[in-house]
């Protein structure tokens, strides 16, 4: 690898011109490019969420922009709290979504517990759980999830999930994801909006999100930005400090969980740097002296990323057709 100038504030960039740049490029897609009058915003008191909301409200102006809370019976209490707070302080109309009624219709909570009872007998709804990735540092060269389970007379339990448990509990969950674009496009439906989609660069690139729910959108305008460069604009653009200080999360489990607990194998303004370093050939050694890791440590999260990359194909990729157009299958 060659070895270009690499320090921890790579990552700096000017807010005030990002943001116009931004918002320029919001203006001629919405307007132009998609010919909607405005664009539905799902809130979930994150900071990605809130700084894809300003930006646009900013772009397209406030009263063109729908913020949709959209709790559900799993959901943490924190998360309409701070979406609210955010679409109060924008002065955007805002409607509240409760997902339990479809999630509860669709066997949601249902096919998750039946699939936690695969492992767990005695499991009930009513225990709390999420789902934990291992420490790459503790399991070199491959990974595993497992469960986390709250237990009755206090503590946890942690129980290492096989195969088929971990995917029919994922499918399950990922019904949130997808009851939440339900949402969305209706009402950019009946409006003639768009829908804004609010995952960073580490998100879109490693493929953490879900197929057809919060990977469906017409305009994601914080994609190419790392999170660091998010916070950036969340600090200019004047975010509440709470919802800049909250713990990314999934919020997809009972119990609370962090997006590094579930998918990152580093805290998130470390991994945006090792992203960086993958792809601008940055030797290991050299990102290792910056972050204090070991060089060997950098080179397996390199290896993660080129993995995840290579399973977030199948997120990214059209449908295939068996003839003509994009994404078509040659027979």
């Amino acid at each position: 690898m060659s070895h270009r100038p690499f320090s921890a504030d790579v990552l700096s960039l000017d807010p005030a011109r990002e943001c116009q740049r931004i918002e320029d490029a919001l203006r001629r897609l919405v307007f132009g490019e998609l010919k909607r009058k405005g664009v539905v915003v799902g809130l979930s008191g994150g900071v990605d969420s809130s700084v894809t909301a300003v930006l646009c409200a900013r772009a397209l102006g406030r009263e063109r922009i729908l913020a949709l809370l959209m709790p559900e019976r799993q959901s943490s209490p924190e998360s309409l709290r701070l979406g609210n707070l955010l679409a109060q302080e924008l002065g955007v109309e805002t409607l509240v979504e409760d997902l339990t009624p479809l999630l509860d219709a669709a066997g949601c909570y249902r096919r998750a517990a039946e699939a936690i009872r695969r492992q767990v007998p005695e499991h009930d709804q009513a225990r709390r759980y999420k789902v934990v990735l291992s420490d790459p540092k503790e399991h070199s060269g491959f990974s595993f999830f497992s469960l986390v389970l709250e237990r009755d007379g206090g503590g946890w339990t942690k129980v290492r999930l096989n195969a088929p448990a971990y995917l029919e509990l994922l499918a399950a969950t990922n019904m949130k994801q997808r009851a939440r674009k339900f949402f969305e496009y209706y009402h950019a439906d009946r409006l003639k909006y768009a829908v804004a989609g609010t995952p960073n660069r580490l998100e879109y690139d490693q493929g953490f999100f879900v197929k057809n729910g919060d990977g469906a959108a017409d305009v994601k305008p914080i994609a190419h930005l790392f999170k660091a460069q998010v916070y950036q604009l969340a600090e200019f653009l004047e975010i509440p400090l709470e919802i800049r200080q909250r713990p990314p999360t999934t919020d997809s489990y009972p119990l609370d969980q962090t997006q590094e607990e579930f998918f990152f194998p580093l805290p998130l303004l470390q991994f945006d740097l090792c992203l960086y370093a993958r792809d601008h050939g940055v030797a290991p050694e050299h990102v290792a002296s910056v972050l204090g890791l070991t060089a060997a440590e950098v080179a397996q999260i390199y290896a993660d990323i080129d993995r995840k990359r290579t399973a977030a194909r199948y997120l990214h990729a059209p449908p295939l057709l068996v003839e003509g157009g994009q994404g078509s299958v040659k027979v």
